[in-house]
């Protein structure tokens, strides 16, 4: 069972944020910005290559909740799903990373190689 499997079923604690029948949000225990929230499906998705438009469309509706509930909604925020291992995924459970709260940089890439990928 992967690690967000055992976050759904309260093997493993979390700082939960919101949660409904479909979805989970709770805090990044990594945090990269002031608000750094994961979402993820309470079913067992590999990753955004394999989910159904009805669950993304579901999943949509959800983040917009959090970012809400958080209150991100309006100075905004960025939602973000890294997929496979040149994306940077690193649970094997499609997650979106909601970040916010402050004006959010992408100083993350500057450890990209773009040559040879065009």
């Amino acid at each position: 069972m992967c690690l967000f499997c055992k976050i759904i079923n309260k093997e493993i604690p979390s700082n939960v944020i919101l949660e409904d029948e479909d979805f989970l949000a709770f805090h990044d225990v990594n945090p990269k910005a002031p608000v750094h929230i994961l979402a993820i499906p309470k079913i067992h998705v590999d990753s955004f290559n394999e989910v159904s438009g009805e669950l993304m469309g579901k999943m949509s509706s959800f983040i917009k909740k959090v970012a809400q509930e958080v209150k991100i909604d309006k100075s905004g925020y960025r939602v973000i799903t890294n997929i496979g291992e040149n994306g940077g995924q690193e649970v094997q459970h499609l997650h979106f990373h909601i970040l916010g709260g402050a004006k959010l940089s992408w100083g993350h890439f500057s450890d990209a190689d773009p040559k040879g990928h065009f």
